[in-house]
């Protein structure tokens, strides 16, 4: 499938849906707290985001059953919000897409509840380094592989490893599009595949592992774990190619 190249009218519309994320996603940072349930965090995004004019993409996509992907501790991604209760010490990641006007826009955040340790501070700053990192070094012209590459290495030297499987991707009229963009190099040749060019939208979502990042999934069929059963974390931006670099579209 190729890869969609945005008129600025276009990249802008991605932009307004990327905005309701954000706001949406400081909104219920600012909620978390020991004795907050998964289903009430989800059922404020919902409100939240219908509030501001848009709809929740990932409620019904695939049979998401939540407005809000709510990963608590040893669940990296796709967390179903249930009746779980936040404790001091959790760690929880907050994965949010939203449709504007018929466009899309996605972002995650991982947050500690309270007080939570050092390590869990480091995880959770490793997810969000290898975010920022990745975006300051995105340029036209790149492999989006040597931007795998990159992801992969920068986790390493952190100390940790990427989780496998799953990947960062394209957006735009639909919530998932081509590319997909794994947090590791696949194969040994960075120089090669689709090149990232100006006016493509993408997201970047570092998802961390700390020993093994073999995934295994749930029960409930969503929530994705490491085989090695330890805390994750996952942090993740819709950018634009705007004048060569990537540009930021999930902030306020």
């Amino acid at each position: 499938m190729a890869i969609a190249i945005r008129k600025a009218s276009e990249i802008q519309s991605i932009a307004a849906a990327s905005k309701i994320v954000a706001k949406t996603l400081n909104h219920l940072k600012a909620q978390l707290k020991p004795g907050i349930t998964l289903k009430e965090i989800d059922d404020m995004g919902e409100k939240f985001i219908r509030s501001c004019g848009g709809k929740p993409s990932f409620k019904g996509l695939y049979g998401f059953s939540g407005s809000v992907c709510t990963s608590v501790n040893e669940v990296i991604i796709h967390g179903v919000p249930n009746g779980y209760t936040l404790k001091e010490g959790d760690i929880v990641g907050l994965d949010i897409g939203v449709e504007f006007n018929g466009w899309f826009g996605d972002a995650a955040i991982t947050c500690g509840i309270g007080n939570i340790s050092e390590e869990d501070e480091r995880l959770i700053a490793c997810s969000k380094d290898a975010l920022y990192f990745a975006i300051s070094q995105i340029k036209a012209g790149m492999h989006f592989k040597e931007l795998s590459g990159l992801l992969e290495d920068f986790i390493l030297d952190y100390g940790y490893v990427p989780l496998l499987g799953f990947c960062g991707h394209g957006i735009g009229r639909k919530p998932h599009e081509a590319p997909e963009i794994p947090n590791y190099l696949e194969g040994k040749k960075a120089k090669q595949g689709d090149k990232i060019k100006e006016g493509m939208v993408f997201c970047i979502e570092p998802m961390i592992c700390q020993k093994e990042g073999q995934p295994k999934i749930l029960e409930d069929k969503w929530s994705v774990v490491s085989s090695d059963g330890m805390r994750g974390s996952h942090y993740e931006h819709t950018v634009a190619i705007v004048n060569g670099k990537a540009e930021i579209l999930s902030k306020e």
